[in-house]
């Protein structure tokens, strides 16, 4: 479902990822989650998400260049906003839904906002392929603009 959606925005060389040496290659893109392990009922604990945030701030210090980050699910939002925060910035009024976005602040990449590619959303029909397609195109669409506006 996400390879499927980076692929048809032109981030991915294929629609499908099987594993490592699949020939998947990824353009313009870095993936990573808030939370490392899998939890019972995949519902991380508060705990085992700040236990982890060490590894997502490593990946933001290698990612100087980052232009647009989309947090896929409002865990993954929360976990960069809380990531940011310790960072020392403050920002308040964002709230998860999916398709918004952001401008937190000049230095830091556009924030798209985006339900997660699980099988709890995509099976029940909450979030389907146009409205995956519809993110990352807004994605690309940062990406090759200069516009910072916020855009609710």
């Amino acid at each position: 479902f996400l390879y499927g959606a980076l692929h048809r925005a032109g981030f991915a060389n294929k629609p499908i990822a099987r594993d490592v040496n699949d020939g998947l290659e990824l353009r313009d893109v870095f993936i990573t989650a808030v939370c490392r392990c899998a939890p019972p009922q995949n519902k991380p604990a508060p705990r085992e998400i700040k236990n982890c945030r060490v590894y997502l701030a490593r990946e933001f210090i290698l990612l100087k260049n980052a232009r647009v980050v989309i947090a896929l699910g409002k865990i993954g939002m929360d976990g960069y906003l809380a990531l940011l925060r310790e960072q020392g910035y403050n920002f308040r009024g964002v709230r998860f839904a999916h398709g918004t976005t952001y401008t937190l602040s000049e230095e830091l990449p556009r924030l798209i906002c985006a339900y997660h590619p699980s099988k709890q959303n995509t099976q029940t029909g909450r979030l389907n392929a146009r409205m995956m397609d519809q993110i990352f195109r807004k994605a690309k669409k940062f990406l090759t603009t200069k516009d910072t506006k916020n855009t609710k």
